[in-house]
Protein backbone atom coordinates (compact mmCIF):
# COMPACT_ATOMS: atom_id res chain seq x y z
CA UNK A 1 0.00 0.00 0.00
CA UNK A 2 1.15 3.77 -0.79
CA UNK A 3 0.58 6.54 1.72
CA UNK A 4 1.19 10.24 1.16
CA UNK A 5 2.58 12.19 3.43
CA UNK A 6 1.73 15.88 3.34
CA UNK A 7 3.56 18.96 5.25
CA UNK A 8 1.31 18.85 8.41
CA UNK A 9 1.67 15.45 8.93
CA UNK A 10 5.20 15.93 8.97
CA UNK A 11 5.36 18.95 10.88
CA UNK A 12 3.50 17.58 14.01
CA UNK A 13 5.62 14.30 13.96
CA UNK A 14 9.09 16.53 14.40
CA UNK A 15 7.53 19.05 16.78
CA UNK A 16 7.21 18.10 19.90
CA UNK A 17 5.03 21.40 20.99
CA UNK A 18 2.69 20.67 18.42
CA UNK A 19 -0.36 19.51 19.55
CA UNK A 20 -1.36 16.53 17.45
CA UNK A 21 2.43 15.38 18.04
CA UNK A 22 1.67 12.20 19.79
CA UNK A 23 -0.63 11.17 17.72
CA UNK A 24 1.49 11.73 14.55
CA UNK A 25 4.28 10.12 16.17
CA UNK A 26 2.40 7.02 17.03
CA UNK A 27 0.99 6.94 13.06
CA UNK A 28 4.39 7.95 11.71
CA UNK A 29 6.01 4.69 13.69
CA UNK A 30 2.71 2.40 12.77
CA UNK A 31 3.77 3.37 8.47
CA UNK A 32 7.33 2.60 8.95
CA UNK A 33 6.51 -0.79 10.65
CA UNK A 34 4.12 -1.85 7.81
CA UNK A 35 6.41 -1.41 4.95
CA UNK A 36 4.12 0.39 3.12
CA UNK A 37 5.64 2.83 0.58
CA UNK A 38 5.76 6.01 1.96
CA UNK A 39 5.55 8.26 -0.81
CA UNK A 40 5.28 12.61 -0.91
CA UNK A 41 6.61 15.53 -3.57
CA UNK A 42 8.75 18.00 -3.78
CA UNK A 43 6.64 21.08 -3.39
CA UNK A 44 6.13 19.36 -0.16
CA UNK A 45 9.15 18.94 1.05
CA UNK A 46 10.17 22.73 -0.26
CA UNK A 47 7.28 23.73 2.02
CA UNK A 48 7.92 21.25 5.08
CA UNK A 49 11.97 22.35 4.81
CA UNK A 50 10.92 25.92 5.03
CA UNK A 51 8.52 25.18 7.82
CA UNK A 52 11.16 23.27 9.54
CA UNK A 53 13.49 25.98 9.60
CA UNK A 54 11.49 28.54 10.61
CA UNK A 55 9.50 27.30 13.28
CA UNK A 56 12.13 24.85 15.05
CA UNK A 57 15.28 25.37 13.79
CA UNK A 58 17.80 23.99 11.33
CA UNK A 59 18.13 20.86 13.87
CA UNK A 60 14.78 19.90 12.98
CA UNK A 61 15.80 20.10 9.13
CA UNK A 62 19.44 17.84 9.85
CA UNK A 63 16.88 15.27 11.41
CA UNK A 64 14.62 15.25 8.38
CA UNK A 65 16.80 15.17 5.99
CA UNK A 66 19.02 12.59 8.10
CA UNK A 67 16.28 10.67 9.64
CA UNK A 68 12.87 10.64 7.71
CA UNK A 69 13.99 11.73 3.46
CA UNK A 70 15.57 8.17 3.41
CA UNK A 71 12.71 6.63 3.70
CA UNK A 72 10.40 8.56 1.18
CA UNK A 73 9.57 8.27 -2.78
CA UNK A 74 9.75 12.13 -3.71
CA UNK A 75 7.42 12.21 -6.98
CA UNK A 76 9.24 15.17 -8.69
CA UNK A 77 5.98 17.63 -9.54
CA UNK A 78 6.60 18.27 -13.47
CA UNK A 79 4.50 21.05 -15.84
CA UNK A 80 1.64 19.60 -16.39
CA UNK A 81 1.11 18.57 -12.63
CA UNK A 82 2.03 22.21 -11.72
CA UNK A 83 -0.44 23.19 -14.10
CA UNK A 84 -3.11 21.12 -12.85
CA UNK A 85 -2.73 22.57 -9.41
CA UNK A 86 -3.04 25.56 -10.24
CA UNK A 87 -6.60 25.13 -12.32
CA UNK A 88 -7.34 23.74 -8.99
CA UNK A 89 -6.37 26.74 -6.52
CA UNK A 90 -7.90 29.05 -9.36
CA UNK A 91 -11.05 27.05 -9.61
CA UNK A 92 -11.72 26.16 -5.69
CA UNK A 93 -11.33 30.14 -5.19
CA UNK A 94 -10.14 29.60 -1.19
CA UNK A 95 -7.80 31.60 0.31
CA UNK A 96 -6.71 28.92 2.64
CA UNK A 97 -6.24 26.58 -0.07
CA UNK A 98 -2.57 26.14 -1.29
CA UNK A 99 -1.01 25.14 -4.43
CA UNK A 100 0.92 22.29 -2.54
CA UNK A 101 -2.18 21.07 -1.25
CA UNK A 102 -3.97 21.27 -5.33
CA UNK A 103 -0.46 19.75 -6.29
CA UNK A 104 -0.87 17.06 -3.81
CA UNK A 105 -4.80 16.32 -4.68
CA UNK A 106 -3.58 15.96 -8.33
CA UNK A 107 -0.65 13.09 -7.73
CA UNK A 108 -2.97 11.58 -5.14
CA UNK A 109 -5.25 10.76 -8.31
CA UNK A 110 -2.86 10.37 -10.57
CA UNK A 111 -1.60 7.57 -9.33
CA UNK A 112 -4.35 5.73 -7.19
CA UNK A 113 -2.95 6.26 -3.68
CA UNK A 114 -4.36 4.17 -1.06
CA UNK A 115 -4.48 7.04 1.63
CA UNK A 116 -2.83 10.14 3.07
CA UNK A 117 -1.04 10.99 6.50
CA UNK A 118 -2.05 14.29 6.87
CA UNK A 119 -3.98 16.58 9.46
CA UNK A 120 -5.06 18.71 7.27
CA UNK A 121 -8.77 18.95 6.56
CA UNK A 122 -8.62 19.94 3.06
CA UNK A 123 -7.84 16.54 2.04
CA UNK A 124 -10.91 14.69 4.12
CA UNK A 125 -12.95 16.99 1.98
CA UNK A 126 -11.52 16.08 -1.17
CA UNK A 127 -12.15 12.22 -0.37
CA UNK A 128 -9.19 11.08 0.48
CA UNK A 129 -9.01 8.44 3.34
CA UNK A 130 -6.66 9.62 5.57
CA UNK A 131 -4.63 8.85 8.94
CA UNK A 132 -4.99 9.54 11.60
Amino acid sequence: MTTFIDTSAFLAVLDADDQNHKRAKRTWSDLIASGDSLRTSNYVLLETLALLQHRIGLEAVRTFQGDVLPVLDVERVDEDCHAAGMAGVLAASQRRLSLVDCVSFHLIRQSSMARVFTLDRHFRVQGFACVP
